[in-house]
């Protein structure tokens, strides 16, 4: 199961890959989860991301175009930086790693850029409020498993439907299955590992 990580829990420095900008294709919730589809913008995946009940409320309120009298945490964020003379240019989901996927919020007053950590929900939560552009990095395409967008309206009205019931086990429980049965490396796996580096460290 991806999951979010808290943006205190620092990633190590990886090289960017090409950012794909994405939209919000679906929100679907249960009982105590909330699952959120990002749709790529001039392709055919969707990223599954699963985030928590009220990230999941907080973008969904706004996605909806419904407007509350007083601010919640995302509008407060989103004034503060705009009271401060920043505006929010775009986010980006830019790295996943066992499991749980980072975000960025890029924002800009005058010739200064600042790219501040955050969860991929509270960033789309502001996005939507900031009517910014979301994008994706390639590698976290490549790194997770993404679904395939339906194309006619059938299929499209049919898909919507399943998603108000899936699970995170229906779509990353195969790779889970896969690597149990795989089992830890052994031993003997590991130093035949370990001389193959060596090998082609002395190649």
């Amino acid at each position: 199961m991806s999951k979010e990580k808290n943006p205190a829990d620092k990633t190590p420095q990886e090289e960017s890959t090409p950012e794909k900008e994405v939209r919000i294709y679906s929100l679907a919730t249960t009982a105590n989860e909330c699952i959120i589809f990002l749709e790529e913008l001039g392709g055919n995946r969707l990223l599954p991301i699963w985030i928590g009940i009220a990230e999941g409320q907080a973008i969904a309120i706004r996605f909806s175009g419904i407007v509350l009298p007083r601010p919640l945490t995302h509008d407060l964020l989103l004034s503060t930086v705009t009271a401060v003379g920043f505006s929010v240019q775009k986010v980006v989901v830019h790295d996943i790693r066992e499991n749980t996927f980072y975000a960025k919020v890029h924002i800009k007053k005058g010739s200064q850029s600042l790219a501040i950590d955050s969860r991929p929900s509270d960033a789309i939560a502001v996005a939507v409020r900031a009517g910014c552009t979301i994008f994706v990095e390639e590698k976290v395409f490549d790194r997770c498993q993404t679904l395939t967008k339906p194309i006619t309206e059938d299929e499209v009205k049919k898909f919507k439907s399943e998603l108000k019931n899936l699970k995170p086990e229906d779509i990353f429980g195969e790779l889970k299955k896969k690597k149990k049965e795989e089992g830890p490396p052994s031993r003997k796996d590991k130093e035949q590992k370990k001389d193959e580096g060596e090998e082609e460290a002395d190649a």
